[in-house]
């Protein structure tokens, strides 16, 4: 469904130029769920923003082939873009109260939506947008329609977000980070509420997140992303069994587990994340890695396989 290929965005700064993201490919398929997974400032977001068209900086530079069904993406003009996102492409945006108009009812933006994508009465798409809101759970529908963004929880407007970006049955559904601000049990509602719509409607899903324990939750196959690029790719029983780049071990090793002696403290990545702008040398993860060695001063290539990490030791 969805075929990225050497993906490059970059940023035009006083500075110089701003590699956020550095050649990153990918593959979604029909009904597939991909887990993004990656500390802020990994990528992850600029990515699939690339995908749907929202980096309308005049000073981005956008690289590479994005192609949905066949169809390209880089360079289709917005008129053409626009017709496609809402209706075969959606986007949940991490911040609901960000992504809702404060000034209207949730219930016509979710109408005003399906009105742009569908030759539909004002009625008709007012009754899909209640029916909409009872399909994620929101009480009384009928009256949670008329209500304004800050009348509703944190949670609730999460659901609204997921309903609006559903209303017109969306094939590709990106997800971004749709849980972080939300308490562990709104949370658990909203993975139970995507494995639901993923069954009911068919849709591939690219879930970006920080969090391995949603990944563990809800992937089918994951991609690892540090400093704009792609360090692991594979299934997430073959990440979590076996992870093959030191980043991804660590970022496993800061979960608590689930049986054994209890650590005394988890495990932290020692340093940050590089400054894109002045990104070192070899592998960017080198300085915070325990296992690095001489040849981590040159750049690991990632390999071509469903399977593969970017690391010399995988390969050492």
């Amino acid at each position: 469904m969805l075929k990225v290929r050497d993906l490059s965005v970059s940023f035009r700064t006083e500075q110089g130029i701003v590699r956020a993201v550095d050649g990153v490919s990918f593959e979604v398929g029909e009904g597939e769920l991909l887990g993004v997974v990656g500390e802020s400032g990994s990528g992850k977001t600029v990515s699939l923003l690339a995908v749907m068209g929202l980096i309308t900086d005049p000073n981005a530079i956008i690289a590479g082939s994005i192609q949905y069904r066949g169809r390209e993406l880089v360079g289709l003009k917005s008129r053409a873009m626009r017709v496609l996102r809402g209706k075969e492409i959606a986007m949940i945006f991490q911040d609901p109260m960000t992504a809702l108009t404060p000034v209207y009812t949730v219930g016509w933006q979710i109408a005003e939506q399906v009105l742009a994508h569908q030759r539909i009465s004002k009625a008709a798409a007012w009754q899909r947008a209640i029916d909409l809101l009872a399909e994620v759970n929101i009480p009384k529908p009928e009256e949670a329609a008329h209500r304004y963004p800050h009348q509703l929880s944190g949670g609730m407007r999460q659901r609204v977000v997921i309903a609006m970006a559903l209303s017109c049955n969306p094939a590709l559904l990106v997800a971004d980070e749709p849980t972080t601000a939300l308490d562990v049990t709104v949370q658990a509602q909203i993975l139970d509420l995507l494995h639901k719509l993923r069954r009911n409607h068919g849709s591939a899903i690219v879930f970006i997140t920080h969090d391995m324990g949603v990944m563990a939750e809800i992937a089918d196959r994951m991609l690892v992303m540090y400093a704009g690029r792609v360090v692991e790719r594979g299934t997430k029983e073959e990440l979590f069994r076996v992870p093959m780049h030191p980043y991804t071990q660590a970022l496993l090793d800061s979960i608590p587990p689930l049986t054994g002696e209890k650590p005394r403290r988890l495990r932290a990545i020692p340093g940050t994340p590089p400054i894109l702008l002045n990104r070192p040398p070899g592998c960017a993860f080198a300085p915070r890695c325990a296992q690095r060695f001489e040849k981590c001063s040159a750049e690991p290539e990632l390999g071509n396989g469903e399977r593969a990490a970017a690391c010399f030791r995988v390969t050492a």
